[in-house]
């Protein structure tokens, strides 16, 4: 009797222990390759207000391996307070959380690492003590293949820098942007959580959105019961106008606008507003699937050294790894250290963050990010310092400052051309293409965008930028503080689209391309050749031009494409080119709009 007792204690504790395992971590999300995967763990009880702060205190990781490669990650987790935070808005709980973007079908593995301590948030000291409840828990799980395809970027994969200008997703594509920069306070939204609406700081540039309501489509994302309609709204209408990418700065107290940052308050800097971060969530969720490229802009001129002093400190570290943690299983994305970064304002409001620094954060971003994503910073100062094989920047997100756009090309080529001298190529987006006053104006004051289209958007994909975003300068409606209807600028993001079109639609390999105008007779047009291949010719006023074929015998055949309206390709009366030498490409084919600017396609 008593052997048979003591087994069913040990058996019914056994038991116990299996399902408090079971109960303790909850595993959601499509388990497709490439889809967001959601491990949940019910962890110790406590609050954003604590006074064992559940940020700093605790440090969650989850190391994923593949069974059959052995690749592995170590995936930062963070405190979700009751786990549906979005929706009930709660400050307090137990649950803490890590999201997973798997990249190979088969078994994954996975070993939970969860301590405690003094700021241990952010140490990797081996001091730290166990956080016990799920420390030590392990599991797996199996990934199917993805079954998304078009635009949905969870049927292309992660998107990465390979050590070329262009980003190219694990699909083996390539990707070429064009979206919107500005507004910068895209994230200044009412239906968000938090005090920021009311905190006496600049409140009258709190966001509604209102105008694109109308875009949100029945089965779209909300929050408590029908909230975001409008912002999930302005996304929908951007990708519908055919635009890939959109831009928001995640933090900017003592910014110009100073209502967007992941704190509880606008004083805190280490206590992270779990509801509103929640609701961010679902706006990036949304635009993953929409194939919207996430320019996450992480510190702003003002406020870049707000945190630790220029430093890569304590509050530096903790903001990186929860935008990390929260964000950084998104495919489609770069990190951007700071808007207009440097020491190049007489009285800078914050300490700035000198050559040192910077390379120093791009250092910290890589080491805790698994995906090893786009890193990028904006032109104050230059980017002399940042270039080369030892550090972790493999790109610009450049500004430029010429109403008309004229200096975007030159830039453009003069980034890569020191990225390359320096021994790592960057993959360079002009993501604020013109001046700060005014850049891309309405189409109530300029519905044709003739510089804009010809210096900056054709201008930047002609010298080899992977892409641009677009500024909307501060001296006219809509701006970038104050726009809320990106229908303000409709009639530019059809060109956009147009030039997109011409690339994508006519495969075009600029990835084995190089700038190089001096084959081209006219002054200031664009060619970018693969020579005696394939040669692209931007044409600013039309006409007729020569094109230098070199020493190439070869038959070359002649088309030309309209930037303005799109559409097919189009024959001339010139139909094939044969060189050797320069060869003239004859006139566009629409003789009223000869005088206009035109793309020439000469392939063989």
């Amino acid at each position: 009797m008593r052997s048979i007792k003591s087994t069913l204690i040990i058996t019914t504790f056994f038991i116990f222990f299996i399902q408090s395992s079971i109960l303790a971590q909850e595993l959601t999300g499509e388990l497709k390759k490439w889809h967001k995967v959601t491990l949940s763990f019910e962890g110790p009880e406590t609050s954003e207000q604590a006074e064992e702060n559940p940020f700093l205190t605790y440090r969650l990781n989850v190391v994923f391996k593949h069974t059959p490669s052995g690749k592995s990650y170590q995936i930062p987790g963070y405190y979700a307070t009751d786990g549906d935070a979005a929706n009930s808005g709660a400050e307090s709980g137990n649950i803490w959380r890590v999201h997973f973007s798997p990249d190979e079908i088969g078994e994954w593995t996975y070993n939970v690492d969860f301590h405690k301590g003094k700021w241990a948030a952010v140490r990797d000291s081996k001091k730290l003590k166990s956080g016990e409840f799920m420390d030590g828990l392990s599991g797996a799980f199996t990934i199917a293949p993805s079954d998304k395809s078009g635009r949905d970027f969870r049927g292309k994969g992660m998107l990465q820098y390979v050590g070329e200008r262009y980003l190219k997703f694990q699909n083996g594509e390539y990707f070429l942007k064009c979206g919107s920069d500005a507004p910068e306070n895209f994230l200044a939204y009412d239906k968000f959580d938090g005090n920021f609406q009311n905190d006496g700081h600049k409140d009258n540039l709190v966001k509604t959105w209102e105008a694109h309501l109308q875009d949100w489509k029945q089965g779209d994302p909300t929050w408590k019961n029908g909230k975001g309609k409008e912002i999930v709204g302005a996304i929908n209408y951007l990708a519908s106008k055919g635009m890939n990418a959109f831009s928001f700065l995640t933090m900017n107290i003592a910014g110009d606008d100073q209502n967007v940052f992941p704190y509880v308050d606008y004083e805190t800097y280490d206590r992270f507003d779990s509801s509103k971060l929640d609701q961010w969530e679902i706006i990036f969720e949304h635009a993953d699937k929409l194939g919207m490229f996430l320019h996450f802009k992480t510190l702003e001129h003002e406020n870049q050294g707000l945190l630790d002093n220029g430093g890569t400190g304590l509050y530096t570290k903790l903001y990186f790894r929860e935008l990390i943690a929260r964000f950084g299983h998104h495919l489609a994305l770069n990190w951007n250290l700071a808007e207009e970064t440097g020491d190049w304002t007489e009285n800078p409001p914050t300490f700035p963050i000198d050559v040192a620094e910077r390379i120093r954060l791009a250092e910290y971003l890589s080491e805790i990010d698994p995906y090893n994503h786009h890193i990028v910073i904006h032109n104050g100062a230059w980017y002399d310092g940042l270039y080369g094989p030892n550090t972790k920047f493999t790109g610009a997100s450049l500004q430029t400052n010429k109403e008309d756009f004229r200096n975007v090309h030159k830039s453009v080529l003069r980034i890569l051309k020191e990225s390359a001298e320096a021994g790592k190529i960057w993959a360079v987006a002009c993501d604020e293409p013109g001046d700060a006053q005014h850049s891309l104006i309405t189409d109530a004051e300029d519905p044709e965008h003739n510089d804009a289209r010809k210096n900056g958007l054709w201008g930047a994909m002609m010298a080899g930028a992977w892409g641009t975003e677009w500024y909307f300068g501060y001296k006219h409606p809509h701006s970038d503080l104050t726009c809320q209807d990106y229908r303000s600028r409709d009639l530019f993001w059809d060109q956009g689209k147009i030039c997109l079109d011409f690339f994508n639609n006519n495969q075009i390999p600029v990835w084995e391309m190089e700038s190089n105008d001096a084959l081209i007779s006219s002054e200031g047009d664009y060619v970018l050749a693969n020579k005696g291949e394939t040669y692209v010719v931007y044409l600013k006023n039309g006409g007729e031009s020569t094109l230098d074929l070199g020493s190439s015998e070869e038959e070359f055949n002649v088309s030309w494409y309209n930037p303005r309206t799109g559409g097919e390709l189009q024959k001339g009366k010139t139909t094939t080119i044969k060189g050797p030498g320069k060869i003239q490409l004859g006139n566009p084919p629409s003789k009223k709009e000869r005088t206009e600017d035109w793309v020439v396609l000469v392939k063989k």
